[in-house]
């Protein structure tokens, strides 16, 4: 009698060899045929590939055998390893392929509108909104965005503007100083123009939003920061007829009104020669209303054709070229527009008024 494994507790001579690989190979195949995932496959491995596994147990038997048996069936037995590692091998590999497309189907039809319970929504700033609004009319009409330096020198926010030295603007009462001597917070972001000029050859075509800073009181009106877009069209042959136009078709498509009229009165500004102020028709009544202060007109922006002297700033010549230049604010549209009444709403991140827009 021959010595076997616990889990076989017959004599070797009473054992038919050919009937237990049938057994073992016929109960291997149905048990993969069965898993139909990755992790009842592993259950299967362990069970008959494991280190105790039937057929793991069953192949150690061969070295209880005399030299003439491992011969006559040694090969069997190792016949019957190699082949149910490899078939356990190929249902492995037809498993991963399935999860993996089954993976793929589900990220293919997944709906991003699903309601979750308890989901938060975000959503855009109003002077998002606006700003992009804005972007678009401009970008339709060939004009690119620019973006430039919050904290600024005196040069590209007052002396290639022509703000002269003892300009009002230049007060404290108007600027953040920095303790950096000469650096300042941009007071507007006319600052764009002049950068985009010293790096670019006309014909130059930009808009720039972006935030600016006064040293102002705050009240529902007034802010030390807020958000401002002015624009840059510089050329040849560059007129206050191109202005105009410009104006209106940008304030008729961010107020949905293919009508809107605008008016124009003389202002000034240093950077600009002749300046204007520029009305448009109150979009909210035909009559008056407390909008327009019930003067039907309401006061949107300034603007005029870029004075010669910043043109010279820059390296550009006058008697070649010319351009207008306009500065729009940011926040007092996104208030008419939504029907804010105080500023400080834009600032408070309260949900409740976000949640509104």
């Amino acid at each position: 009698m021959i010595k076997i494994t616990e889990n076989y507790q017959i004599g070797i001579l009473e054992m038919d060899y050919v009937s237990k690989i049938q057994e073992l190979e016929q109960g291997f195949g149905l048990a993969m045929a069965q898993a139909s995932d990755l992790n009842k496959l592993e259950q299967v491995r362990q069970q008959y590939l494991g280190r105790s596994g039937l057929i793991t147990e069953f192949v150690k038997i061969i070295k209880e055998l005399s030299s003439e048996d491992k011969k006559s069936w040694g090969g069997e037995f190792n016949r019957l390893k190699i082949a149910s590692e490899q078939s356990y091998q190929l249902r492995l590999q037809e498993l991963q392929i399935a999860q993996k497309r089954q993976v793929e189907l589900e990220r293919a039809s997944f709906d991003v509108t699903a309601y979750q319970v308890g989901r938060q929504f975000g959503s855009l700033h109003p002077c998002s909104l606006i700003s992009a609004k804005i972007e678009d009319v401009f970008i339709s009409m060939g004009y690119q965005i620019a973006d430039g330096p919050e904290i600024e020198t005196e040069f590209y926010n007052f002396e290639a503007l022509n703000v002269a030295k003892d300009h009002p603007a230049r007060d404290m009462q108007d600027t953040f100083w920095l303790n950096l001597p000469g650096y300042l917070l941009r007071t507007q972001t006319s600052n764009v123009q002049i950068h985009t000029m010293q790096n670019q050859q006309p014909p130059i075509a930009i808009l720039a939003p972006g935030r600016v800073y006064r040293s102002e009181s705050t009240d529902a009106s007034h802010d030390f920061a807020f958000m401002q877009v002015e624009g840059l069209l510089v050329g040849r042959d560059i007129s206050m007829a191109n202005l105009l136009a410009t104006m209106q078709v940008c304030l008729q498509a961010i107020f949905g009104q293919q009508r809107l009229e605008i008016r124009v009165r003389p202002g000034f500004f240093p950077f600009v020669e002749p300046g204007v102020e520029i009305d448009m028709e109150c979009p909210f009544c035909k009559q008056g209303c407390s909008v327009c202060k019930r003067t039907r007109w309401i006061e949107i922006c300034g603007a005029g054709l870029v004075h010669p002297n910043v043109l010279r700033a820059v390296g550009a010549d006058p008697d070649e070229f010319s351009g207008f230049a306009f500065g729009l604010g940011l926040t007092r549209v996104v208030m008419l527009n939504y029907g804010i009444n105080d500023i400080r709403l834009l600032h408070t991140n309260r949900v409740a008024f976000l949640q509104q827009f």
